[in-house]
């Protein structure tokens, strides 16, 4: 297993407490208002917030994880290996270049790294933090910053 150097998931298992959180603020206003608490629907609304989101952090986690280990470049699904990659910076990215990790485009809120291949390929790759993740692999490759 090859050492991970730079890591950025998709997101985190803590959105999952966000509903159940809601929900015992809700019955907590129901306390203090006076109102009877309807703590078997709180309960519910609770588990069915977490249900919805789970789904939703799986799918951020499975298809939005940048991560660079020692060997291999990972975007998403998308294994590039680090011997392919030919250089990180200052390569210009052309119209229609394709985009690792499968989309379309890059993900919204997410930079650009444009990043060119041993075939002379230029590609897209993107991360939260551009620069860190240009540093990272530079780092690995053993190039200057």
């Amino acid at each position: 297993m090859s050492e991970t150097r730079y890591r950025e998931p998709g997101a985190s298992w803590v959105a999952l407490l966000y509903g159940p959180a809601f929900a015992a603020l809700g019955a907590v206003a129901e306390l203090l208002t006076g109102a009877p608490v309807h703590v078997v629907a709180w309960v519910l609304v609770g588990l069915g917030l977490a249900a919805i989101t789970a789904p939703w952090i799986y799918a951020r986690r499975r298809f939005l994880t940048v991560r660079v280990t020692s060997s291999a470049l990972w975007q998403g699904r998308e294994e590039v290996p680090l011997s392919s990659i030919a250089e990180v910076t200052d390569v210009g990215a052309p119209a229609g270049a394709r985009v690792l990790g499968g989309g379309w485009s890059a993900p919204r809120k997410y930079d650009e790294l444009p990043v060119r291949l041993d075939d002379g390929s230029v590609v897209l790759a993107w991360a939260k933090d551009g620069q860190a993740l240009r540093a990272a692999i530079e780092d690995v490759k053993g190039w200057s910053a």
